[in-house]
């Protein structure tokens, strides 16, 4: 990409969209498109090829997407199959009816089987069952993963398709009904303190293992991967090391500064047991994560200090 190449970021007000959108300014891209979902609504074909056909779009990063965690998963999982087949669909299909030299597809590594090997290759993919409290959204991403595959063999196109693990940072969903695991960890770590409470409950038993990855460290890996790889291989986006629930929770704990006890409630669901991914692949491409946990968690909470009356983004879509 030069710096004047038009790129569509479909997604940029969400965690990850954000953030490629402010790595692109600060490398000096100078030709940026974004649209809110009220401005284009990704779910409709129609509107999405009349945007793509008069944009001449050159470079596309599909980060958008209808995200969330257990909870979410579990109350509308018509939501996260359907309205995340039909964004992917449509914004595959009018790519390579507009000629677009090369897109991204942000996937997600809950793609992998729930009991697969540790840690987590590229190639077992559709090796086993899926995690039942994220599966819709998984069949949807790895739908949107064969799509790319298809449309490469079958029409010559140039999609990718990159598997980040567990991101945070800036911009994330600090909803507690549809969040996922660490912005939840941190509000409800930093209102327990506001609010003196003495104990913190967290689902789960805290042994469930994760591997986080900060959003500044996947917007570098995404400009990178764009400009540097093409294979239509998925490629794992990671740290390479993972922590348990409760080793998170006793450092977002420091971090926010609560003095309270932290109660597991183990009747609820613990989800994958660990979900480390393999970075062989991208560390031989060339590129590895650069930002350390504690200094992320810290930077994260400051954001979230700023931000506080406007962190509830109940969908990240588009």
């Amino acid at each position: 990409m030069d710096k004047a190449s038009k790129i569509y970021i479909a997604g940029h007000r969400g965690l990850v969209g954000s953030a490629i959108t402010r790595k692109l300014i600060a490398e000096g891209f100078q030709n940026i498109v974004v649209r809110t979902s009220k401005e284009l609504d990704l779910r409709d074909y129609h509107h999405v090829f009349e945007f793509f056909n008069e944009q001449k779009i050159d470079y596309v990063f599909l980060a958008a997407a209808k995200v969330g965690g257990i909870i979410a998963n579990q109350e509308y999982p018509v939501e996260f199959l359907r309205d995340n087949l039909w964004i992917q669909t449509n914004v595959i299909d009018a790519a390579y009816r507009t000629n677009v030299k090369k897109l991204m597809f942000l996937g997600s590594t809950c793609i992998y089987p729930k009991f697969a090997p540790q840690p987590l290759k590229e190639e077992y993919l559709l090796t086993g069952a899926l995690e039942p409290t994220n599966e819709p959204y998984a069949v949807a991403k790895i739908a949107g993963i064969r799509l790319c595959q298809s449309y490469n063999r079958q029409y010559g196109s140039s999609f990718i398709s990159v598997m980040p693990t567990n991101i945070y940072g800036p911009n994330d969903n600090y909803d507690l009904h549809s969040s996922h695991v660490m912005p939840a960890l941190i509000r409800k770590f930093h209102e327990a303190k506001e609010q003196n409470s003495p104990y913190v409950e967290i689902w789960g038993s805290g042994s469930p293992k994760r591997e986080f990855l900060h959003a500044d460290d996947l917007a570098d890996a995404c400009l990178y991967l764009m400009e540097h790889y093409d294979s239509s291989d998925i490629v794992n986006i990671g740290v390479g090391e993972d922590i348990s629930i409760q080793e998170l929770a006793e450092k977002i704990k420091r971090v926010v500064g609560y003095e309270g006890s932290i109660n597991y409630d183990s009747s609820k669901p613990d989800g994958t047991p660990r979900k480390l991914v393999d970075v062989t692949r991208i560390n031989q491409v060339g590129w590895q994560a650069s930002i350390s946990l504690e200094a992320g968690l810290r930077q994260t909470y400051d954001w979230y200090l700023r931000n506080q009356p406007y962190t509830e983004i109940t969908q990240q879509v588009i």
